[in-house]
């Protein structure tokens, strides 16, 4: 299997990355994440206008690219290695990859407002009593005349506040954990204002980003926010976390590299007993097991995303082992790092902290370690 770029993919990268470098200083990105607003929007119309990458995956009907699951491991694992918090994965990977799934009119006019950086997605479907199962859904959708009318609650809905619509997952029908019957609801949304029947507490997350949690109560939507077939939406929702599983693979190597290349930097400029410590023999063999841990993450984030179009069991065993694979290693990497850097390590000023907490983040987002290797021992039986 060749894992080598194409020049265009080559180009991607390297255009990607000299952007980031010359426009997103830490500093800088960290300050904007701690300001209300919690995002920089000049650097998402950058992504828009300059770079084109929230199109670069996107079909070509919605004013897109075209391009695929290569592409797609080249920006997360650009924007990983800068650690931008602008909510690319929730708007590109999840929201738009539910709305290309679900199709129809509706999605095809978001996903091209997504193209054009005009609109950003949060996909409102963990609750409080599932964890991370998706199709454990106690949300409902009742029909009332023609619309429809949502009720139930959402935890930890990331990227909620900077949201300009939701996709809801609510149950039209079946029983609590039925993978049929959940169906998809496409709504405009300001969490600043939102629309009678949700309520919204908004918080920030460890690593920086912003999420929220959603209480919906009678909240009447018209007949075309339904997305895609109703009950069906698990045939949508199960591939798009898949790769979102991919995106935040890729996302974790990128940050797990740029982790590795600081701490070894350091151990070459700090001084102990007169000597820099990177050249005491253990910390040496710490640091070439960091390495080890990367170059499994770089393997099983190349393996997820060419499995990305295999068939649903196989493309599912690939985004639980590489989701074990990634959790491991930025423990791994993480904790070593800050250990390596001492107390300094979990400090405002250096960037090892912050990457810490976002390493921390990546460990639970689309499920826990323990979570997906249940998952793919039941996909092997």
């Amino acid at each position: 299997m060749d894992f080598t770029l194409t020049e265009e993919q080559e180009m991607l990268r390297s255009a990607l990355a000299a952007y980031l470098g010359a426009r997103y200083d830490l500093e800088k990105s960290r300050a904007a994440a701690k300001s209300d607003l919690g995002w920089q929007p000049a650097v998402w119309r950058g992504f828009a206008d300059e770079l084109g990458i929230l199109g670069a995956t996107l079909p070509e009907r919605v004013d897109g690219s075209g391009g695929g699951a290569v592409e797609l491991r080249v920006i997360a694992e650009e924007l990983g290695r800068a650690l931008v918090v602008e909510p690319f994965l929730d708007t590109v990977v999840v929201g738009a990859g539910l709305l290309d799934r679900a199709g129809g009119d509706r999605a095809d006019e978001v996903l091209t407002q997504i193209v054009a950086g005009d609109a950003r997605i949060a996909f409102a479907a963990t609750e409080s009593t599932a964890g991370h199962v998706l199709h454990d859904v106690s949300t409902t959708a009742r029909r009332d005349g023609e619309d429809w009318v949502l009720d139930g609650a959402k935890v930890v809905v990331t990227s909620a506040p900077l949201a300009t619509h939701l996709i809801v997952s609510a149950r039209t029908s079946g029983e609590r954990r039925d993978e049929h019957g959940i169906s998809l609801f496409l709504l405009e949304f300001d969490a600043a204002n939102p629309p009678a029947g949700v309520e919204v507490h908004s918080y920030r997350t460890i690593d920086d980003r912003v999420g929220a949690d959603l209480t919906l109560t009678g909240l009447r939507l018209p007949p075309n926010a339904l997305l895609g077939v109703e009950g069906a939406a698990w045939e949508v929702i199960a591939p798009t976390i898949d790769s979102a599983i991919a995106a935040v693979s890729a996302e974790a190597v990128g940050a797990m590299g740029k982790v590795l290349a600081d701490t070894v930097e350091y151990a070459k400029q700090r001084q102990q007993f007169g000597v820099p410590i990177g050249s005491f023999q253990a910390l040496q063999h710490r640091m070439v097991d960091m390495y080890m841990e990367l170059e499994q993450a770089i393997a099983a984030s190349h393996l997820v995303t060419a499995a990305l179009d295999a068939e649903p069991a196989a493309r599912a065993r690939a985004a639980s082992a590489a989701k074990v694979t990634i959790a491991r290693a930025a423990r791994f990497i993480g904790q070593n790092a800050v250990q390596l850097h001492g107390a300094m390590g979990m400090t405002e000023e250096l960037a090892i902290g912050h990457y810490f907490k976002r390493l921390t983040a990546i460990q639970r987002e689309f499920g826990t370690a323990d979570e997906h290797l249940a998952r793919y021992a039941k996909l092997t039986r």
